[in-house]
């Protein structure tokens, strides 16, 4: 633990660093260019956007935990919300606050702040239920609120999104459990940076070599370069996560059958009735099909 409270302390310099790194970038003119939004709730890890448009079909967006919101809405041209939006739906985005000193909230809290959320937009929608949306992490916590509350919802769409793994199946699950012990991580903040390394060492395909590749393919694009650009300067934009948050997720979601109990609630491919649509990149070494068809297909065993 010694040591890694020395980790823990040095990747949160690296934050720092990252981050003013990052913020030239935004001097060059390269910073996210979001759509204008009203915050309607809050708590004490997060904050519910609001950014308009009456319809009668609403979007909750769950941002992921890791960097910041905007990747959602980077520029007007690349923007997803603002796609969204297009298409004539009232989108909400559900976004977590950096973790500061208090960090002890995992799981069943996010998705408990999940459903607070869907709650308060379904009242002011006259109770018509909305579609929950998530990428990545984002997705795992949607899919964990939905699963444990489908009736809720009018849907569920997850991009790119891990939700169970079994061992020798995935590289990225693999190696990440063989880099993080058990029992190593705590309550105490977790250094986005930290992260972001342990990811790059799980999966340098993922998080290094195909960001060079886009870089080396944006050359002679100015529009490409210019959005390559921004996406640099959001991944540079690193936060602290909740500690119990990463250990429960490392330990529950990778190591152990995963998503099967959260405060003390089973939730699984049984308890998601809702409408469910799972996009994949058959590319992508973190959230491949393997792990996502155990949990969309119930005759698909969870845990061999």
């Amino acid at each position: 633990m010694i040591l890694y409270d020395a980790c823990r302390a040095m990747f949160g310099m690296t934050d720092l660093l990252r981050r003013a790194q990052g913020q030239s970038f935004e001097d060059f003119g390269l910073g996210p260019e979001e759509c204008p939004y009203e915050v309607v709730a809050s708590g004490a890890f997060w904050r519910l956007r609001d950014y308009g448009k009456s319809s009668s079909q609403s979007v909750l967006i769950v941002a992921a935990p890791i960097k910041r919101a905007y990747i959602w809405d980077l520029v007007p041209p690349s923007s997803a919300i603002r796609y969204i939006l297009r298409q004539g739906f009232h989108v909400h985005l559900l976004e977590w606050l950096p973790a500061e000193t208090t960090s002890e909230y995992g799981l069943a809290e996010c998705a408990g702040s999940i459903s607070e959320c869907v709650e308060r937009i379904s009242s002011r929608h006259s109770g018509a239920k909305t579609f929950l949306m998530g990428h990545s992490l984002g997705g795992t916590l949607a899919a964990i609120s939905a699963a444990s509350e489908s009736d809720s919802i009018r849907g569920l769409v997850l991009l790119s999104t891990p939700l169970c793994f079994k061992p020798e199946c995935s590289r990225f699950r693999d190696a990440l459990v063989s880099l993080v012990p058990v029992g190593l991580l705590d309550a105490a903040p977790c250094p986005g940076s930290l992260l972001s390394h342990m990811s790059a060492l799980a999966s340098p395909d993922t998080f290094i070599w195909s960001r060079m590749a886009d870089a080396v393919a944006s050359v002679a694009d100015i529009h490409a370069q210019e959005i390559h650009g921004r996406v640099e300067r959001w991944a540079l934009d690193e936060v602290a996560l909740p500690g119990e948050l990463v250990r429960q997720l490392i330990e529950w979601l990778y190591r152990e059958k995963p998503l099967l109990k959260i405060a003390n609630n089973p939730i699984g491919p049984a308890t998601l009735t809702a409408p469910t649509l799972a996009v994949v990149n058959v590319a992508d070494d973190v959230a491949s099909s393997v792990s996502v068809k155990p949990f969309i297909e119930p005759h698909i065993p969870l845990w061999g």
